[in-house]
């Protein structure tokens, strides 16, 4: 490898864990000093209203798959159904409560307590999640009602007099959050602040659409699953920060380096695939290895998508008129987050023939309905209307009592079986 592809190739990886690093530093700190903090969601966490206010945040969904992926999600689940939660609730909710019942023990550091809750409609767990905080620490939670997609297709279109209604609503919501931000806070809202907040996140926004697209190269330039996963990270807890941005620009830089000099994620590439859900966390590494052994590489995922907050799609914020532009972007960006979970199909019909995709591989997992139902109809509905092969193997995201590494590796196997002697028979 030349100096130049030492510098520049797995540089956002290094970048993006080095982020994560201080981040939970960040968090410790706060701890430390017993400062509470504000806790949010990947869709629609109002991350440009929190920052203008400078907050440090908590995704606790973050928090939740880094303990599965660091092997301590099955002590921290046992201890929550010891405490009287189901065992079919989400592994999230009950790995962060008894997080939280530990006082925010983390395998990375420690999580503050904290001081309000903002979340969206997005996904019927977060309301509930929220509940648990109320009640535990006394706290004041804000939800946010994005109007969503009725049914497929028939979302309303900016400029529409339904789209503008929809986009006052919102509008009055992030107004109220201000309001609370204010109280929480003790200091005043900063319009030029905000600014220099939703500029940051235009920068991001702009940059992480144009790596998605560049994966359309083949040998593809990074797997969506695993490096994606780290991307992801970065485009939620650094999301209206300099740093953000500058992450993003950087993976840019790399990206296009790499397409341009046919440097691909894996050595060898032969198929190319899309992930539907969310990934095996207790597993992560060796879920992905039934796929690139067979030098397959996931070139997209709904989890970029839906795990977001529709950033993938690079809105850009009007800076002129920020609270109505946020407004908009929050509505088009929480619905297509929303829409990447019960309506993919259609996304995913469009990139089978750009991204030149292989096969599609669908991951229902026990701990969440909410990404999981209808994958088994949508895996049929592609099947029957694009001939596309699919795959599904059901596991789950935190808890590994349910995961069988042997089953789903025979799946694996068999499907890349099939696609082989696809090829074979397309030639």
């Amino acid at each position: 490898m030349n100096q130049a592809n030492q510098d520049i190739v797995g540089r956002g990886n290094k970048e993006g864990g080095a982020l994560f690093r201080d981040w939970f530093g960040e968090l410790s700190l706060n701890a430390e000093q017993n400062k509470a903090v504000p806790y949010v969601f990947v869709m629609g966490s109002m991350n440009e209203i929190l920052k203008s206010f400078d907050f440090p945040v908590v995704f606790p969904e973050v928090n939740s798959l880094q303990t599965a992926i660091r092997k301590d999600s099955a002590n921290l689940l046992n201890q929550a159904e010891d405490y009287g939660y189901s065992p079919d609730i989400c592994g999230y909710v009950k790995a962060d409560l008894s997080m939280q019942l530990n006082g925010g023990a983390h395998p990375m550091g420690t999580i503050p307590k904290p001081s309000m809750a903002v979340f969206t409609n997005a996904c019927n767990t977060y309301i509930k999640w929220a509940e648990i905080w109320e009640r535990l620490y006394g706290i004041p939670i804000f939800t946010f009602d994005i109007p969503g997609t009725r049914a497929d297709g028939t979302a309303s279109q900016p400029g529409s007099e339904e789209f503008i209604a929809e986009q006052k609503y919102v509008k009055g919501q992030i107004k109220e959050l201000i309001e609370l931000c204010e109280k929480v806070s003790g200091q005043k809202f900063d319009i030029d602040r905000f600014k220099e907040v939703l500029g940051y996140t235009n920068r991001m926004m702009d940059a992480w659409k144009k790596v998605m697209e560049l994966n359309a190269s083949m040998p593809a330039v990074f797997n969506a699953l695993t490096d994606g996963t780290v991307f992801l990270g970065v485009a939620n807890g650094f999301r209206g920060t300099k740093e953000g941005a500058e992450f993003f620009e950087n993976l840019l830089e790399e990206m296009i380096y790499k397409a341009a000099n046919h440097i691909g994620t894996l050595t060898e590439e032969e198929f190319r695939l899309i992930f539907i859900g969310v990934p095996c966390y207790p597993i992560f590494r060796k879920f992905n290895e039934f796929f690139t052994d067979w030098k397959g590489v996931f070139v997209h995922s709904t989890y970029l998508w839906f795990a977001s907050g529709g950033s993938n799609l690079g809105v850009q914020y009007d800076l002129d008129n920020p609270l109505d532009s946020l407004a908009e972007g929050t509505l088009i960006g929480v619905r297509d987050a929303m829409d990447s979970m019960f309506h993919q199909n259609n996304t995913v019909t469009k990139l089978l023939d750009p991204y030149s995709i292989d096969g599609v591989v669908f991951h229902p997992i026990k701990s969440c309905r909410t990404t999981s139902t209808g994958q088994a109809d949508s895996r049929n509905w592609l099947s029957k209307n694009t001939g596309i092969p699919t795959l599904i193997m059901e596991s789950d995201m935190m808890d590994e009592r349910v995961v069988t590494p042997a089953m789903m590796k025979n799946r694996a196997d068999a499907f890349f079986e099939g696609l082989i002697t696809r090829k074979q028979n397309l030639k």
